[in-house]
């Protein structure tokens, strides 16, 4: 991988990830509908150092110094991360000619990344069966990852100009 497809995967991530951000802030906005609250991430992880991965309920876990800010890089470190599997399952020449049927079906896979490993580590259950309405959350989620899979392709088109 040369230097200049890692800075593109890397923009492409960061691109991906403030899109699903903006998703996130419209729904707040317009529809009321809380998004997640990124301090919780950085406490999940910084409770994971003393070797605890999962908590009953992570609202309730004793806060970490500088979760909010752990929680929030985690979450774009994580989008340049999936972008590098997307480009490496995708072939790197939908950098070059972006299409969105592959961005959008990677987007659908995301979504078993917090189904499977954060809501149960955040004391949800696995893919939320300890909620009061999982399929709410379940549904939510996989539209909020549908989102980051258009952002890989606005952003990959964006990309293109450039």
């Amino acid at each position: 991988m040369t230097v200049e497809m890692i800075v593109q995967v890397a923009l492409l991530g960061l691109g991906a990830t403030l899109v699903m951000d903006l998703w996130a802030l419209l729904r707040r906005r317009v529809f009321g509908i809380a998004s997640l609250d990124y301090a919780l991430v950085g406490r999940w992880l910084g409770h994971m150092r003393h070797g605890q991965f999962s908590h009953a309920a992570i609202g309730k876990a004793p806060p970490v110094a500088g979760e909010r800010a752990l929680g929030w890089a985690f979450h774009y470190l994580i989008g340049m991360f999936f972008a590098g599997a997307f480009v490496l399952l995708a072939a790197s020449q939908w950098l070059q000619q972006p299409t969105p049927l592959p961005a959008l079906l990677f987007g659908g896979l995301t979504v078993a990344a917090p189904l499977l490993l954060m809501q149960p580590g955040f004391g949800m259950g696995i893919a939320a069966a300890r909620t009061a309405n999982p399929r709410q959350v379940r549904l939510r989620a996989l539209v909020t990852h549908l989102v980051f899979g258009m952002g890989l392709y606005l952003t990959g088109l964006l990309l293109t100009l450039y």
